[in-house]
């Protein structure tokens, strides 16, 4: 019963704040110079003032910004995301087309960087202060320092153009035909780049923080105890230590989320792959403020999600967590 009422509180409190991010973007915009019309009207090389007026009416533009705003919060509580100026066609299957690349992208990234991360943070702080910490260490820094959209350039160059052992960029081999498994493979080839590239700079996150949680946790009284009670060291990180190592973790991930998501955008763009953050490019180049506010939507449901999931499994990890903290 502890962890509905928490799970209810944590669902009560995402509501407001997609309110707010929503409103406060869509009045962000507003201060943004040119608009739909605007970004069509140049695509055609100009047009006449009666067709300009005709458009800005078609797409509500004509209308003030508080009555704009509180129609589009009208139809997003009926899940109306509006009409993608851009692809002609409903910004929901706009979306819905994009979002599986974006997930798969995101996924994957996040579970090479936790497991790799936690990894690599179990040998520096076992090694601590001997060669193994400072090699894994430097590499984390490096990982970290480095942009990634230089890690993808670099990618594609060596093992796309010079070795010709991945595939530059895509989702998947055009024109090939394959279904089932083999579109499967297929895809999941396609992601190798990407998704390493993505995994890189969170990687270097994740080994810093779990080396620094695991000393930390180590000399705490209860280890301590462990130890002394004659446990196997062994047993004594796997069972004690890691537990609670992997707190800080857990609430990473959470925090990480948005992170990902705007990582995404650069990721998306040097590979060429059809996601979310791809689309929220094109949006703004295009101006389709339907389909911005949508992607944004969309990326606020996912971190919302993202972090109750996080808070449920540190309520299971840390006994503590109650409903009433």
């Amino acid at each position: 019963m502890r962890i509905l009422s928490l799970a209810a509180r944590r669902l009560a409190a995402a509501l407001p704040a997609l309110f707010i991010i929503l409103a406060g973007l869509f009045l962000l915009l507003q201060l943004a110079p040119g608009d739909t019309v605007d970004a069509l009207v140049a695509q055609m090389g100009g047009s006449d003032p009666t067709m300009i007026e005709q458009l800005r009416k078609h797409y509500a533009l004509d209308q003030s910004t508080s009555v704009r705003l509180g129609d589009y919060l009208w139809r997003l509580v009926h899940l109306d995301l509006g009409q993608s100026a851009i692809y002609g066609k409903p910004v929901a299957a706009v979306i819905l087309e994009r979002l599986p690349a974006t997930l798969l992208l995101m996924g994957s990234s996040l579970a090479i960087a936790f497991a790799a991360g936690m990894a690599l943070g179990v040998i520096a702080a076992r090694r601590v202060n001997r060669w193994p910490d400072t090699l894994i260490s430097t590499l984390g820094l490096v990982f970290y320092a480095t942009p990634s959209f230089w890690f993808g350039l670099m990618g594609i160059f060596v093992f796309a153009i010079y070795l010709g052992w991945l595939p530059a960029g895509g989702y998947g081999s055009v024109g090939a035909g394959l279904t089932g498994i083999a579109q499967v493979l297929d895809i999941a080839w396609h992601l190798i780049l990407p998704t390493l590239t993505l995994a890189l700079i969170f990687l270097a996150i994740y080994l810093r923080i779990m080396r620094t949680s695991m000393l930390e946790v180590s000399n705490l009284d209860f280890i301590r105890t462990a130890r002394a009670k004659g446990l196997r060291d062994t047993k004594v990180v796997t069972r004690h230590i890691l537990r609670n190592a992997l707190l800080p973790m857990v609430t990473l991930i959470g925090l990480q989320a948005g992170t990902m998501l705007g990582g995404s955008v650069v990721v998306e763009s040097v590979f060429a792959l059809p996601g979310l953050g791809r689309l929220a490019y094109e949006s703004v180049v295009q101006r389709d403020l339907n389909t911005l506010l949508g992607v944004v939507f969309v990326s606020a449901l996912l971190v919302i999600v993202i972090n109750f999931i996080v808070d449920m499994l540190y309520a299971r990890l840390d006994p503590r967590i109650t409903a009433g903290h």
